[in-house]
């Protein structure tokens, strides 16, 4: 139990989902906490550690089954004791993740577009090809084609080659345009990206956070164990809301943008919360070999940088 209301009006929130979201809040401690310890942890020690979050050991030990069985986790016997790590496939969707959650800034755009033309595949695989394009940013800007103005080519590429559809996806690339974006543009970004109901997310996110961050700043000395649970629930949120953001280029954006304001309040939160939470962690999770292993440097570049 937590001391600080607005924490406690977000654990009760989590709590109150129907049905409680178990495996994708183990997914955001992974990524967030456990993966830069080196990505091993024993169940015991990772049951107790969520037992504030108000999920019984019986959920937490279904729900790494669950993962476990869809190639997310694999597990270790240590006479007794299960430890579960990272999959190899499992930490390749991690990197992809946790890279949009903790990144500085967006890259400057220079008006280019990727393009992915859709037409020599079966409707069931143009399916496949949309939903999994769609959380990378591309929006459908016709029935057979989807569209994106910041990719890497070798991800595109690599992703399509996952789905099997490399050699009948068709890719453009466009050259920098001169107007980076005309009225049309921006029309077309509105037909192809449900912006409006994204920005109504973002609010909520900042609703649901600001007074938290109040609230700890105004604390004299930081519990740990609470460090723990709001960064938590602060990174499992905000993993959610860019799921569903394109992250497109500021040329492309409402100049009122909500997405500004909620990644700043979420990387002023971090930076005031993470050393305590790391602390907490240290206390509460095990590995095989005892103790956590000490994260590397690329955990302290984190929303542009935490020290």
């Amino acid at each position: 139990m937590t001391s600080l209301p607005p924490l406690q009006q977000l654990i009760t929130r989590f709590q109150e989902q129907t049905p409680i979201r178990a495996s994708s809040l183990i997914i955001t401690l992974y990524g967030d906490a456990i993966e830069p310890h080196g990505g091993t942890v024993w169940l015991g020690s990772l049951i107790q550690l969520l037992e504030p979050m108000g999920i019984n050991e019986r959920l937490i030990r279904t729900s790494i089954f669950r993962l476990a069985k869809d190639g997310w986790l694999s597990a270790e016997k240590v006479g007794r004791r299960s430890y579960y790590s990272l999959t190899g496939a499992g930490r390749r969707r991690f990197e992809k993740a946790f890279k949009r959650v903790y990144s500085a800034s967006l890259p400057a755009w220079d008006g280019s577009w990727c393009l992915l033309l859709l037409t020599q595949l079966d409707p069931e695989k143009r399916k496949q090809v949309r939903e999994e394009f769609e959380w990378q940013g591309f929006g459908a800007i016709s029935p057979l084609m989807l569209a994106c103005p910041s990719s890497d080519r070798s991800d595109v590429a690599t992703s399509l080659q996952e789905l099997g559809v490399l050699e009948d996806t068709i890719m453009f690339e466009t050259k920098a345009q001169d107007v980076l974006a005309s009225k049309a543009l921006r029309k077309q970004v509105r037909e192809s990206w449900d912006m409006n109901e994204l920005a109504a997310h973002y609010s909520e996110f900042i609703k649901m956070f600001r007074p938290l961050w109040q609230v700890l700043r105004e604390q004299e000395v930081l519990e740990p164990s609470d460090c723990f649970l709001a960064r938590t629930l602060l990174i499992h949120e905000y993993r959610k809301l860019l799921l569903r953001d394109p992250q497109l280029p500021h040329e492309l954006l409402p100049g009122d943008w909500e997405g500004r304001a909620a990644r700043q309040l979420c990387r002023n939160i971090y930076r005031l919360i993470y050393s305590k939470a790391e602390q907490w962690l240290n206390t509460s999770l095990e590995t095989a070999d005892g103790p956590l292993p000490e994260v590397g440097e690329g955990f302290y570049q984190r929303f542009g940088g935490l020290k």
